[in-house]
């Protein structure tokens, strides 16, 4: 069932407009999941972005060489010289790294004054780390993320699932779409939408 839930559309906003306002952008861990030849895994339902591409200077970052990135790095030492980046995407990837705060830090430091950031970190989430490519040592809560950009002079967050939702999404229920679209009508429907109790957060950064 295809819902029309607002972190859908903070997502689709954000990153169409670092597509369209931005000439060049770094994928962090290439959580945008848009090229085959350069992940470990896809999300086709993520195609919408790919024409975007012919007019931007896309990269995809990442700390082994096994999915064939474009950049060999790592985050709490980005290969990038002071406000040298257009645009940052980081998506699902600051609970796997040692020290998410340097790793924040280097990403203040390399955007331009301007440059825009999209994060999503989780907070109510199962454990996910893969061998032999990250670890998992993190959940963070709006309070963190708060703490995490306080550099950047503007910060949009928005919450992922409401509380209802979120429990079902990390339940054995969570595979089943209909449970997931039951747990958003009943968390609009009890006010649990604006819980604190999500599954995760989406951030857009203005440095």
């Amino acid at each position: 069932m295809k819902l029309n839930r607002p972190w859908d559309i903070f997502f689709k906003e954000k990153i169409t407009k670092i597509f369209t306002e931005k000439k060049s952008v770094i994928d962090i861990g290439g959580g945008l999941r848009i090229m085959k030849e350069k992940n470990n895994r896809y999300d086709r339902t993520r195609e919408w972005i790919v024409p975007y591409l012919e007019h931007v200077d896309y990269k995809v970052m990442d700390p082994v060489p096994d999915y064939h990135p474009d950049i060999l790095g790592d985050i709490h030492h980005l290969p990038f010289p002071d406000c040298s980046q257009d645009a940052i995407v980081c998506i699902a990837v600051l609970e796997h790294v040692e020290n998410p705060i340097k790793a924040c830090q280097e990403i203040y430091r390399t955007l331009k004054p301007g440059g825009y950031c999209f994060l999503y970190v989780p907070f109510l989430f199962y454990y996910h780390a893969e061998r032999g490519y990250y670890k998992d040592y993190w959940r963070f809560t709006k309070d963190a993320i708060e703490m995490l950009v306080h550099d950047f002079s503007s910060t949009e967050i928005q919450s992922v699932r409401g509380a209802l939702e979120t429990w079902f999404k990390i339940s054995p229920l969570g595979r089943f779409a209909f449970i997931n679209a039951l747990g958003f009508g009943l968390d609009r429907l009890l006010g649990k939408d604006k819980s604190n109790q999500v599954s995760g957060y989406s951030v857009f950064l203005v440095k």
